[in-house]
């Protein structure tokens, strides 16, 4: 008779039911892309409702990174001390929570402080899903299951940007409340499948895990945190990695939210520039899957500068009005964008200064810098469409971050090199 789904699964890298802890966080990580992507197809209407200014919009649109950079080292924290069952659940909760206040909002300041809800829940899912992983998986089967589940946030943008102006907001007479809604009864609908198919994987034998057991916490603990984090901020090259980090967040982070108001601003209609706007969001989905897996240690730094190249290119060509340049605009910046985080990500295992032992801690100042840019993405392009009164100067930031970005990477690829023994 198979286990109670409470109970933990002994031997968890040998069982066939790995598979089905991925589904399922799968599905919990697509809905936590569908609610993130649920503003930006809604933009212009959520404007004119509740008064809102590109400025103020921007805020909104980054505000969750805001409360994601706060909390996603103690939300890794809870993740050791609760269990991933737990967590993921409590996670999707505050997710769905969230969408659901930004469909109640009555203001800017009710709609800013929803979304910022969604940093809170969101760690959960981000950091869990990888955890989940490692944990589930055998080192044979992490580089599939590693792919499969960074599809999720992506299927769920997707879903988004191509079902709210062509399928929900006719639906709901062009109640972008109901939309909204529709979206955060999809993240309920994944919590309740994860609450009924979940398991917790058995804890490690601790006659052989000895003090790294998991269960152990303590202040001898936090205290070499501290020390590690110190370690890593003292190295150049991982400091130049941070850079990088805080840069490709912003120009993904900007580029990804503000894409179906530029597009509709440019002169298309709400519905069509939805569907286009999911364009680079299906390429990254190939990206993702393909380029790390070109991304050799040999070439890791060369395929880095010209992913940040090809984000210039795209930039550049969505500003300009011939239809094929912003065609191929949209794809490149999918292409490129997409697939400069898990190429970053192997670019810090690599590093010498971090290696497998230092890589959780690494990780953590990862992603927090990383969210740093990736508040200041969808701000500043608001701010600065505000002040220009389009687009066409915010896009051409952009491709300055990331020409500046790739000059930096050559710097990284001196540095390392200068490094290596031998």
């Amino acid at each position: 008779m198979p286990a109670r789904l409470s109970e933990p699964v002994s031997s968890p890298q040998e069982s066939r039911y790995r598979w089905v802890m991925l589904a399922v966080v799968w599905l919990g990580y697509t809905s936590f892309g569908l609610v993130g992507a649920g503003i930006p197809p809604l933009v212009v209407y959520l404007m004119s409702d509740l008064g809102m200014t590109r400025s103020a919009m921007g805020s909104v649109l980054g505000a969750w990174q805001l409360t994601y950079i706060v909390f996603a080292v103690p939300a890794g924290a809870l993740i050791d001390r609760f269990g991933l069952r737990n967590s993921i659940a409590v996670g999707l909760a505050v997710i769905a929570l969230s969408g659901f206040l930004r469909a109640l909002a009555g203001s800017y300041i009710g709609l800013f402080l929803a979304v910022a809800l969604f940093g809170l829940g969101g760690p959960f899912l981000s950091i869990g899903a990888p955890k989940l992983i490692s944990t589930w998986f055998g080192p044979g089967d992490r580089g599939t299951a590693m792919g499969i589940y960074l599809t999720a946030p992506s299927v769920g943008r997707i879903l988004g940007l191509s079902t709210a102006n062509s399928v929900l907001m006719p639906l709901y007479g062009f109640s972008w409340r109901l939309t909204l809604a529709t979206f955060a009864g999809f993240a309920v609908l994944a919590g309740v499948v994860w609450a009924v198919f979940a398991r917790e994987a058995a804890p490690p034998d601790r006659s052989r895990s000895g003090s790294g057991a998991s269960g152990e916490t303590g202040g001898s603990t936090v205290e070499s945190s501290f020390h590690v984090f110190a370690h890593l901020l003292r190295s150049p090259v991982v400091r130049i990695v941070l850079v990088l980090s805080l840069g490709s967040f912003l120009f993904n982070h900007g580029l990804n939210n503000w894409l179906p108001e530029i597009l509709r601003v440019g002169g298309m209609s709400a519905e069509r520039a939805g569907f286009w706007a999911t364009m680079p969001v299906v390429i990254g989905l190939v990206s993702i899957l393909v380029v790390p897996k070109l991304a050799v240690p040999r070439w890791r730094i060369a395929v880095l500068v010209g992913l940040l190249l090809g984000g210039t290119a795209s930039a550049l060509m969505i500003n300009t009005g011939i239809v094929s340049l912003r065609t191929a605009g949209l794809l490149l910046s999918g292409l490129a964008g997409r697939a400069m985080l898990p190429v970053l990500i192997m670019v810090l295992m690599d590093l010498p200064q971090v290696g497998p032992v230092r890589m959780g801690s690494a990780g953590g100042l990862f992603f927090t810098t990383g969210e740093v840019g990736g508040v200041l993405g969808p701000l500043l392009l608001g701010v600065i469409s505000d002040v220009t009164g389009g687009f066409g100067a915010s896009l051409l930031m952009l491709a300055m971050v990331t020409a500046f970005l790739a000059v930096l990477a050559l710097r990284l690829g001196v540095v390392v090199n200068r490094s290596r023994p031998g």
